[in-house]
């Protein structure tokens, strides 16, 4: 078993203590408070050692004090699973033989199964496989909010809405961190976009920063305790956010009261003063673009390392700046290095890829399922006596959907692709093809794929297409760049490589088709009035082709629920409506005049309506909801509000349905959604079967963010209690009023 050399040398300093357990110092003594050890071992470190823990010694390693015993940090790349090992320090693959691990689905799925259990296991499921693979911080899960369609690491957050991200970013947090792994939530904040994000400069309202995009960051270290955060690319309001006065300083530490570790994305850190001053305490991976690139400089030339000594030994910044990173820096180290009562670890087991297909099954959303002919029956699940043939066409069927996409790319030991689970349900029934090509995973430029290539697969395809009984169209997005893919925004909304030409030319010869992506983002659907059927798959890992398989078929009935809204346009979106200062900017700054209208916000206040809406999946079977009941219909300033609906399957299979609480303020003196997120819960049931759902509306729940006194506040009058099954598909209201 390899050691690394610094948990050598505390293993032998905690033997040697054995013998006289009176003189093992405080910080080695894990029965003392936590705050006692922090102390104990500030007080005997160096300047120099100080200093040294605040930035990197390699890729993704910090120092720890070799003479303390105190070990390295060692931190990988996620948030879906644990990065392949890379070379101490470039960027390069070190070529192991023992680094393959579970591929977890993207953290869109996570969001769109609305499952908060599930991303306890999630979380505890990555813990258990860094352990193995001795890391202390996982570098992830990610919130920022999803703004555009067009954000190359939208796939790596939890959509749009800050309410659902918040409910499922706390139990990934406690999963992860209940093994000793520290979550290292990212990008904070406001990285909403991949394109100028080293330098462009995000200038919003306060309201907008306090009720969109800083509500689920909240959640995650107030409720979840996350202990690292780390801070995003770009500017805000003129500063950069990875040393930050606004974003750090008062929100982050004195507001949120956060005790552990500010992390800069690798390359975010621009200033020594700066980063002393405003509120990072660990820099990682400066003078390169956090992907690709290296410099010739070393780390004792990063910012935080012989700069900032230089300037504490002039007194140029206060020594306590450097104290208060260290305080943090230590306190990680024991809950995660020096953490003895953590467990081993394990790596790919039959628990993980089931927990990965569990997670897939109930991220699937079925978006539509029509009959073909008017008397038909929906299209899906597909029955296998129903076709003599079904047609697999699309490269994502059997791409590996876990290369590329920046710092997200896995290396699993196993994958299913959709084609395989298709084949171990329908036998000899499937056959196959290409369609398209989406040429090979790439940074920084796309594929180009030569006309004659196009041509070819598209005319094969359709001809096998005439005589197939079912075509399953498997395509989307994939990590390419410009796509899915970290350092590059998407160039357009709608299919790549030629997939609209290519389904409008399958459906004209065959009615039977379902059109299943593979994706982290919305797409553009002009096609969509033309076939049956649609199904969302997302990048869901390992186990991507069981769940598919298992959803097509019928075996798993869907329960997923779009996490953002699909706009039938670009320009229904928000952030593109008003032109290129919202996005991307100018270059240099970048303005959200959508203000709070972020998603469905927007969709229903501007009553343009989304293509398919936040919230928006369909079942095999049926859900009726019945009359609402509610605890009163007047309460005061600090009451709470009960609201229960029965709800029944009245179909003939057994299904989970989502029921989700919005909440709208009739007499707002100031612009208000329409309608938004306060609660939702996912339910089972069984066909027949029938259950009561409650809900609490709590004083909170209808306040909005006072900009003129930075506070929150509820205003007295009318609200409507929206219950659904979608934002869009409302089953009951209930009124009631606030005095």
């Amino acid at each position: 078993m390899n050691l690394k050399p610094s948990i050598l040398t505390l293993s032998l300093a905690l033997a040697a203590s054995a013998f006289a357990a009176s003189n093992v110092p405080v910080y080695l003594d894990e029965t003392r408070p936590l705050e006692e050890r922090v102390e104990d071992a500030l007080s005997r470190m160096t300047l120099r050692e100080k200093v040294a823990m605040c930035h990197a010694e390699g890729k993704f390693a910090s120092p720890g004090v070799a003479r303390l015993g105190i070990p390295d940090l060692w931190m990988s790349d996620g948030p879906h699973g644990v990065r392949a090992e890379i070379n101490w320090n470039d960027w390069g693959y070190s070529g192991r033989t023992n680094d393959s691990i579970t591929a977890f689905p993207a953290l869109t799925a996570l969001a769109a199964t609305w499952n908060p259990e599930l991303s306890f296991n999630y979380g505890n499921a990555i813990a258990e496989e860094a352990l193995y693979r001795e890391k202390d911080v996982m570098l992830g899960p990610g919130v920022n909010i999803y703004r555009t369609p067009l954000n190359g690491r939208n796939f790596e957050y939890m959509g749009e809405d800050p309410y659902l991200a918040g409910e499922l970013v706390v139990p990934y947090i406690k999963g992860m961190q209940q093994n000793g792994v520290a979550a290292c939530v990212k990008h904070y904040a406001l990285n909403n976009q991949e394109k100028w994000r080293g330098h462009i400069d995000v200038n919003l309202s306060d309201r907008a920063l306090n009720e969109i995009y800083l509500p689920a960051f909240k959640r995650a270290i107030i409720d979840g305790g996350s202990w690292s955060i780390m801070g995003a690319y770009n500017k805000v309001r003129g500063q950069h956010a990875c040393h930050n006065e606004l974003l750090l300083n008062k929100i982050l530490k004195d507001d949120w009261k956060f005790d552990g570790v500010v992390i800069t994305d690798w390359g975010g850190a621009h200033d020594t003063r700066e980063a002393a001053l405003y509120g990072l305490d660990l820099e990682m991976g400066s003078y390169t673009n956090g992907l690709t690139s290296e410099s010739a400089f070393t780390t004792d030339n990063y910012y935080l390392a012989n700069p900032y000594l230089n300037m504490l030994e002039k007194g140029e910044v206060p020594m306590s700046t450097l104290d208060d990173k260290v305080r943090r820096l230590l306190r990680l180290n024991f809950r995660t290095a020096m953490n003895r009562q953590k467990p081993f670890g394990s790596v790919a087991t039959p628990e993980h890829y089931a927990v990965a297909e569990e997670i897939g099954n109930e991220a699937i959303v079925l978006i539509k399922n029509n009959p073909v002919t008017k008397k038909g029956s929906p299209l899906l699940p597909i029955q296998a006596d129903k076709y003599k043939s079904i047609l697999v066409v699309g490269d994502n069927a059997t791409r590996n959907l876990m290369a590329g996409g920046g710092s997200s790319e896995l290396k699993p030991k196993d994958i299913v692709t959709p084609l395989d689970g298709l084949k171990a349900i329908y036998g000899d029934k499937i056959e196959y093809a290409q369609g398209y090509t989406a040429g090979r995973p790439m940074y920084g430029h796309a594929d180009v794929i030569p006309q004659a290539t196009v041509d070819s697969l598209r005319a094969q395809a359709v001809a096998m297409a005439k005589d197939a009984g079912l075509v399953v169209f498997i395509g989307g997005l994939n990590k390419n760049h410009f796509q899915d893919c970290e350092g590059g925004d998407r160039l357009e909304y709608g299919l790549p490589f030629g997939q609209p030409e290519l389904i409008n030319e399958l459906q004209a010869v065959n009615p039977n088709i379902v059109v299943v992506l593979l994706t982290g983002n919305a797409v553009e659907m002009p096609w969509a009035s033309k076939v049956p059927a649609i199904v969302e798959g997302w990048y869901l890992g390992s186990m991507a082709g069981k769940s598919i398989a298992s959803v097509l078929s019928g075996k798993i009935n869907p329960s997923g629920k779009l996490p953002f809204s699909i706009p039938a346009r670009l320009e229904d979106n928000a952030a593109h409506h008003f032109g290129e200062i919202s996005y991307p900017g100018d270059s240099i700054r970048q303005e959200y005049l959508e203000d709070i209208l972020v998603g469905y916000r927007w969709h229903d206040s501007k009553k343009i309506p989304a293509l398919y809406p936040f919230g928006h999946g369909l079942s095999y079977t049926t859900f009726q909801y019945g009359k609402p009941t509610a605890s009163a219909k007047t309460i005061s300033a600090n009451e709470s509000l009960t609201i229960s609906i029965p709800v029944k399957n009245t179909g003939n299979m057994e299904g989970k349905e989502t029921v989700q609480l919005y909440i709208g303020d009739d007499n707002a003196s100031v612009l208000r959604p329409v309608k938004e997120l306060k609660n939702f819960h996912k339910i089972n049931l069984t066909p027949g079967a029938e259950e009561i759902v409650t809900f609490t509306v709590k004083p909170d729940d209808l306040k909005f963010y006072d900009d003129k006194t930075s506070s929150w506040k509820a205003e007295p009058g009318k609200f409507k209690a929206y219950i659904g099954s979608s934002s869009t598909d409302i089953r009951a209201t209930v009124p009631f009023e606030l005095k």
